[in-house]
């Protein structure tokens, strides 16, 4: 059965199951408030029936995409406060379980130690387009959180059952190209979140030459939202710069004389699956069939931003950081002086410096948590790419310069050690450099 037809079964079981339930006299009219949806959710949760169990999702949902902000936190503080482990049940399985240990009390225990939310989502799923609607879901509560943390439990219950929905086998990889339906294609361009896309033509420039390709993750619930893509060029050598990659007109390359896969943009598409990693499976996924299809590829690397860079590097200035050395600061301020621009002779004035700084930001700075603070650093790194060399003033445009004074980077990856580089990341937060990146820390 394919997804169109899955969809058209759900929308008539959801509205024999409305009629059902209005022929009841239980919806009188359509419900708003947000108290009369919580209502309705401790309804939807305490029927067993399957057609009156869509319907009910199917109004919950209705009604939620209509509230107001303010509205969405009383929903939310509901399903925090009412919509959590029964407690009175939960201490009977921790008794039960104590006194006779099994699977079958531990199953129990497993069981009632569930919040009852997670219950509801896995129901609200079930209406048409009710994946879609718990992603928007998680979207607005994720503007929410810094202001009331205490809806992380809800959070952290949405992620549990994302990181479900959104396995790996049920995604689908998909090549993206001029012959792509416009609506899916308008998507990337609006999502695209690295290098804008200024317009069809810029558009069409990245996805019909023979040196370009374009591949996106789909889920079968979200048929036509792109999940995440990766824009790729094919280019002899791994490039040092973004601006000949997107020059309007650069000669294209003949797709049988490319030895490198750049992937030169990776953009996630949807705020409410933050926190659901694709980029492994999909960078991986990419590689495995550009190699199919051009066996003469050599090398797989990234040419990437470095989003935080600057404002790190204006951070250590100011605390007067000792490892710059004086002549390294005055490099660097009289480059930041000059505003990051066009001066040549300041530019390589300062490179030696600027290097030194990008080489400890890469390898020594890092959050609480001993990752590196660079977040693209901490995607690729953890996709098992290895840090393989830093391309000054690579991205010279005014959010290059702004971002990271121009610098780029290049993730290697080597398709026999993603996974080693991996297991090192995860274990220990060992970034995997090349030779030169590491010596670039030392002055000479």
């Amino acid at each position: 059965m394919n997804v169109g037809m899955l969809g058209e079964l759900f929308a008539t079981i959801s509205e024999r199951g409305r009629r059902l339930i209005e022929r009841r006299g239980e919806i009188g009219r359509r419900t708003r408030t947000p108290e009369a949806v919580i209502a309705l959710a401790e309804d939807l949760l305490s029927h067993r029936g399957e057609a009156s169990g869509t319907a009910r999702a199917s109004e919950i949902l209705q009604a939620y995409a209509h509230f107001s902000a303010e509205e969405r936190i009383v929903f939310f503080d509901a399903l925090a406060g009412r919509f959590g482990v029964d407690p009175v049940r939960l201490k009977r399985a921790i008794d039960a379980y104590a006194a006779a240990p099994s699977e079958e009390t531990a199953q129990e225990l497993h069981l009632e130690g569930e919040p009852r939310r997670q219950e509801l989502f896995r129901r609200l799923n079930l209406a048409p387009g009710g994946t879609q609607s718990l992603v928007d879901m998680r979207t607005h509560l994720l503007s929410t959180l810094k202001a009331r943390p205490a809806l992380e439990v809800v959070d952290r219950d949405l992620v549990h059952l994302f990181t479900s929905w959104f396995n790996r086998g049920f995604l689908v990889v998909k090549r993206i190209d001029w012959t792509t339906p416009a609506h899916i294609l308008e998507k990337i361009i609006a999502y695209e979140a690295v290098h804008a896309i200024r317009d069809w033509d810029d558009l069409r420039r990245r996805l019909q030459p023979a040196d370009r390709r374009c591949f996106a993750f789909f889920h079968p619930a979200l048929a036509d939202e792109p999940l995440i893509f990766v824009e790729v060029a094919l280019t002899r050598d791994i490039p040092d710069a973004i601006g000949p990659l997107l020059a309007a007109e650069r000669p294209p390359l003949a797709a049988r004389e490319a030895r490198t896969a750049v992937f030169y943009s990776i953009s996630n598409c949807q705020t409410g699956l933050k926190g659901i990693s694709f980029g492994h499976f999909l960078i991986k996924q990419v590689a495995e069939e550009l190699k199919k299809d051009l066996p003469d590829l050599e090398i797989f690397v990234t040419l990437s931003p470095v989003p935080g860079f600057a404002r790190w590097l204006k951070t250590e200035r100011g605390d007067g950081a000792a490892w710059l050395g004086p002549e390294d600061a005055a490099a660097l301020d009289a480059l930041a002086a000059d505003g990051m621009t066009a001066d040549e002779d300041l530019r390589r004035a300062a490179s030696p410096a600027l290097m030194r700084a990008a080489a400890r930001y890469f390898l020594e700075a890092k959050t609480a948590g001993g990752r590196p603070v660079d977040p693209v650093a901490r995607f690729h790194l953890g996709n098992g790419a290895r840090l393989e060399r830093i391309d000054l003033f690579g991205d010279v445009s005014p959010k290059g310069l702004a971002e990271s004074h121009g610098v780029m980077v290049n993730y290697l990856y080597d398709l026999e050690r993603i996974e080693k580089n991996h297991e090192a990341y995860a274990e220990t937060g060992f970034v995997a450099a090349a030779p030169a990146v590491r010596k670039a820390l030392k002055k000479d």
